[in-house]
């Protein structure tokens, strides 16, 4: 870390603090009073910070590795960072930066690329984008490369079964060529929730076809059969 990002880290902490001395914000996973810096309390942050899992193998995708459930405090959070709570991007990189070490997926010369969103194409503000980069900074290995895109609109995958989720999913991403500098280079694709893992695969296809190896795919959480209640987030 050079001397210039070590001081833009240490006045965005000066200023956190100041916020949070003048503004008290609450905690998004209890709704209590959230501790020192923020943007979490202490109890939530400890109990957010729990060993990164292997995922069940879902067919057609490449392996992935979550950092929590898609369910409790992990779902709160998530949600709160998904609704515009941007204090929570550098929680959830810290968060995938350890999914990515625990993997043994990502190495100095591997490509994080996110699952866009979907707003413009490429959009480093997107939440998936923001996290990749956040946890490329924190695990000091891997590099954000925003490859793909969406070819058009497509069906919501809410309310769907897992064939038609695939269905809705194929042919659904295209990737951009890839930069000379990053020809050769492995790639592990980067998202929040996994549920049937038709996302992660069609992602994984688009990658491969534009002659990228697809290593795998990290993510925040994992939704199971058992916490599939509430249907906030899109099902991926």
């Amino acid at each position: 870390m050079d001397v210039g990002e070590s001081l833009v880290r240490a006045l965005a902490r000066i200023w956190d603090a100041l916020l949070d001395l003048l503004l008290p914000r609450a905690c998004p996973g209890c709704a209590g009073p959230a501790a020192g810096a923020g943007p979490l309390c202490r109890t939530c942050r400890d109990a957010l910070v729990r060993r990164p899992h292997r995922c069940t193998p879902r067919p057609g995708c490449p392996p992935v590795w979550a950092a929590g459930p898609y369910a409790g405090l992990h779902r709160r959070v998530l949600l709160a960072y998904k609704e515009g709570d941007d204090a929570l991007a550098r929680v959830w990189g810290e968060r995938l930066a350890a999914v990515c070490e625990a993997s043994g997926l990502v190495r100095a010369d591997t490509l994080l690329v996110p699952v866009p969103g979907r707003g413009p194409p490429h959009d480093p503000r997107a939440p998936v984008a923001r996290i990749a980069a956040a946890a490329c900074g924190e695990h000091r290995g891997g590099t954000p490369l925003p490859l793909l895109r969406h070819r058009g609109r497509m069906r919501r995958q809410a309310g769907l079964g897992r064939r038609e989720r695939l269905a809705n999913r194929a042919g659904a991403f295209c990737a951009d060529p890839v930069p000379e500098w990053a020809v050769g280079r492995r790639a592990v694709v980067v998202d929040d929730v996994v549920t049937t893992g038709a996302t992660l695969a069609e992602a994984a296809r688009a990658l491969r076809a534009a002659g990228l190896c697809v290593a795998g795919a990290v993510v925040l959480a994992e939704r199971l059969p058992s916490t599939e209640g509430g249907e906030a987030l899109p099902q991926r």
